[in-house]
């Protein structure tokens, strides 16, 4: 069957280097996304990057079931600097927690931190499967890096090892608290669980000088809703 032309070339994150002339061997997951999905062939363009080295065009010199053979050709964007936006977010049910990695991922955060909270009702995540979300939505948002998802841990123990160079910046619903000012790109988000931040929380952030309440506006929002609109409010007050 004859392909399309001008068919727009896939981007796909690998983790060997990128240089002139390297070719990637892609697991079968890669493979079958290619070949079966999006019914790419031998010989066919594809955008590759990994975080470090920039983005690279490429094409397919080998496609089976169970393997794929890149070649990567020529640099089309050189690394760059990416805001250091952290998003700090009390632990949700699956789906959300998948859409919220999904976002943050396209909104541009570089670490995602999934924290338990007093109001939290759910324990565990499946990291590979959060990690999967985190490259799949990097790839589909031209972004140059996969955000760094980390373990599931207390609030408390982040908090602590929080540095106070970092602002964070926590969403506290139904209290009088400022918008969010003008901030730089090193900076941090915090949403609670479904039902808010409970009395321990706000106890413990109220601790911290680095913890600054802020108001995402006069509705209460859904645990993914503020993650989103916080952090789309960070980067517009960042880029004015």
């Amino acid at each position: 069957m004859a392909r399309p032309m001008g068919m727009t070339p896939i981007r796909l994150h690998v983790e060997p280097p990128l240089s002139a002339g390297a070719t990637i061997e892609a697991a079968a997951a890669r493979a079958h996304y290619l070949g079966t999905v999006m019914r790419r062939s031998v010989g066919d363009a594809v955008r590759l990057f990994n975080g470090r080295d920039g983005e690279w065009d490429g094409r397919v010199m080998a496609l089976s079931r169970g393997k794929a053979t890149l070649l990567a050709e020529t640099l089309v964007r050189p690394q760059h600097d990416e805001p250091d936006l952290w998003l700090v977010f009390a632990l949700l049910k699956r789906d959300t927690t998948d859409m919220v990695v999904q976002k943050a991922t396209e909104l541009g955060v570089s670490r995602l931190l999934p924290v338990l909270t007093e109001r939290t009702n759910a324990a565990r995540v499946n990291a590979d499967r959060l990690h999967a979300i985190a490259i799949e939505a990097a790839e589909q948002s031209e972004r140059l890096t996969v955000p760094a998802i980390h373990a599931v841990r207390p609030l408390d123990q982040v908090l602590a090892k929080w540095s106070d160079q970092r602002s964070l910046y926590a969403a506290l619903e139904r209290d009088q608290q400022r918008p969010l000012p003008r901030v730089d790109d090193r900076a941090g988000l915090l949403v609670g669980p479904e039902g808010g931040f409970g009395a321990r929380d706000r106890d413990l952030l109220s601790r911290h000088d680095f913890v600054r309440p802020v108001s995402l506006g006069r509705r209460i929002l859904r645990a993914e809703t503020a993650a989103i609109v916080g952090l789309a409010l960070l980067q517009a007050s960042s880029c004015g």
